[in-house]
């Protein structure tokens, strides 16, 4: 996928004046250099000390060069696509910006905020990175993702049994969910969680049918609705409108035991792990592809890689650069991956650090899960993407919890993207 040049407005004014004050600089300094002479690299992130693959990133690279001292912004997760516009609107000199999302990613290249990686992107060997096209911009690249988080099908290990889950398809996969469905009242357990996330059908439609969620005609979402809706009226799966109205997790699912298998992202992993350690959960769990619409062999799902950006207008830009290029590359891979982490560069070197991590499934099943085939953009990117994702999940809300039918859902998404929207 090659990312459109018309892209999503300024945020309100009035919003990123309100932000201006949020980020924290834990190194208290403006300097180029610091106390010990070493070159200062600024970096934009989001919850330090509750997201580890930053400081897994940091300290690898300050140990291979320690002239070079990192130093985190931090900032609140849910500001921080307001508060990097603004600081790019007022000329801020932070050297790296983490891309949280590609839509965002695209709007700072754009606007020419972001400092050219093209040259860089060229010697690297693009078919060991996922998510790495997502960045292409008309054959330029401004960020290098050192992280690509796709879905796969999580299952408890001890409900499961020796029912075969390596190559389901969706029919395979409901019958297995009715089939694993016990108990009653408190005692339920359920083959499956859906969680409430538009996602969850909408998104694997699409890559796996290819259908395009901006294109206004959502026929192809149609069989995936009503295997989700039959699962709910066979009781297979928690309801729709229980789960949202009750806020249920779907790490809570799976780790109570309630339910046997739930599709999710692959960075749930490092979420469980923690939580084992800590012991909060004895799940014994592991991982399998996504479920596909036929049995062929091959593995489609969607997902999101993260991605690091060199501030266009950045103090030590060369020392940006190094870092960048070494948190995408087999280090920053190893980094991550030694915590649980999904990176975007994998290898089998990765793929063995990765499952070498204390309480990681290490079968040969759940290793495939990790090596999918195609991973598509969970949403496209145009300047319409938000406009259309929030249609797309009302009505998705209305359809799963019954307060419309399928056909007027499906329609009411096809009238309101064309009116609305287009």
């Amino acid at each position: 996928m090659k990312v459109k040049k018309n892209l999503a407005r300024i945020a309100p004014l009035a919003v990123a004046a309100s932000l201006v004050l949020t980020a924290c600089d834990a190194s208290g300094t403006d300097s180029t250099t610091s106390a010990g002479g070493k070159t200062v690299v600024k970096i934009a992130l989001w919850n330090y000390k509750t997201t580890p693959e930053f400081k897994a990133l940091i300290d690898g690279f300050e140990a291979k060069y320690p002239k070079i001292d990192v130093q985190p912004v931090d900032i609140l997760a849910d500001n921080y696509p307001d508060k990097i516009t603004t600081m790019l609107s007022g000329g801020d000199t932070t050297d790296v910006l983490t891309m949280k999302n590609v839509t965002d990613y695209a709007r700072y290249a754009t606007r020419g905020q972001l400092k050219p990686l093209t040259a860089q992107v060229n010697k690297l060997d693009k078919a060991s990175y996922s998510g790495l096209t997502d960045y292409d911009l008309d054959g330029k690249y401004y960020a290098l993702p050192y992280r690509s988080d796709f879905w796969v099908l999580f299952y408890n290990k001890d409900m499961v049994g020796k029912n075969d889950v390596s190559k389901l398809t969706w029919d395979d996969y409901a019958k297995l969910a009715k089939k694993l469905t016990k108990g009653s009242g408190s005692n339920k357990v359920y083959g499956t969680y859906l969680h409430i996330w538009r996602s969850v059908v909408q998104a694997i439609a699409s890559a796996q049918t290819g259908g395009d969620q901006l294109g206004g005609d959502y026929a192809y979402f149609k069989p995936q609705y009503e295997m989700a809706l039959d699962l709910q009226k066979a009781k297979a799966t928690l309801p729709f409108s229980t789960a949202s109205s009750q806020q249920i997790t779907y790490d809570s699912q799976l780790t109570t035991k309630k339910a046997a298998m739930v599709p999710m992202g692959s960075w749930w992993a490092a979420a469980l792990l923690a939580e084992a350690k800590q012991g909060k959960n004895d799940v014994n769990w592991a991982m399998a592809p996504m479920p596909q619409l036929t049995n062929e062999g091959k593995t489609t799902t969607f997902g999101s890689p993260t991605a690091f950006a060199v501030n266009k207008k950045a103090r030590n830009a060369d020392a940006a650069e190094k870092f960048v290029t070494w948190a995408a590359g087999p280090e920053g891979a190893a980094a991550v991956a030694k915590i649980g982490i999904t990176p975007a560069y994998t290898s089998d070197k990765i793929l063995d650090t990765f499952f070498s991590v204390d309480g990681m499934p290490d079968d040969a099943l759940s290793r495939k899960a990790m090596e999918p085939s195609k991973v598509q953009l969970e949403m496209p990117v145009s300047d319409k993407t938000s406009d259309i994702d929030q249609i797309l999940k009302e009505e998705h809300e209305l359809i799963m919890s019954g307060d419309t039918s399928l056909d007027a859902g499906l329609k009411e998404m096809d009238d309101r993207v064309k009116d609305e929207v287009k």
